[in-house]
């Protein structure tokens, strides 16, 4: 909309201006300049393929319960689950090993899930399968090695709820 009234704008400005006074004239002019700026793409646009014609049908996945409503289900559940969890070791004031590797592994559930979920929404595998597949390796190994990472800060350290209490005093 601004586009259509700027140009119009500036004819009816530099119509009824008089040509001695191009002051106004200049100040339209460069505040046009400035809207108008050039697009600038920050990454080139995706290689495009066309499939098919105009009158077929769209293609439906085949489908799977793993990547439908049982995925989503689960996915709140994990979430629901990490409230009783993270409140309590707190509340309850003991320190449980099992309760602490169990928050652990329900945040990591958590978190690789998620991220797994933007990964699938973002990166379309029918455009950039590579992309997706580097994407998804990155994400496997990266939790992979937070479980790793993990697993050490329990069994050789003070553990996270420990930790949390520690910085929460401090």
């Amino acid at each position: 909309m601004a586009s259509i009234v700027r140009s119009s704008l500036l004819r009816q400005v530099a119509a009824a201006q008089p040509a001695s006074s191009p002051s106004l004239l200049a100040n339209a002019a460069r505040a046009a300049a400035f809207h108008t700026t050039a697009k600038r793409s920050l990454l080139p646009p995706l290689p495009q393929r066309i499939e098919g014609t105009v009158n077929d049908a769209a293609r439906v996945p085949p489908p799977s319960p793993s990547h439908g409503s049982y995925h989503w289900t689960f996915d709140r559940l994990v979430a629901a689950s990490l409230v009783p969890l993270t409140i309590t070791p707190f509340a309850a004031g003991s320190l449980n090993p099992t309760l602490d590797a169990l928050l652990c592994a329900t945040i990591l559930i958590h978190s690789h899930t998620g991220f797994q979920n933007i990964i699938i929404d973002y990166v379309p595998q029918y455009r950039t399968p590579r992309a997706r597949k580097a994407f998804m390796w990155g994400l496997n190994a990266a939790t992979v090695m937070v479980g790793l990472a993990l697993y050490e800060f329990e069994t050789n350290d003070v553990g996270v709820t420990e930790a949390v209490k520690r910085i929460w005093k401090a």
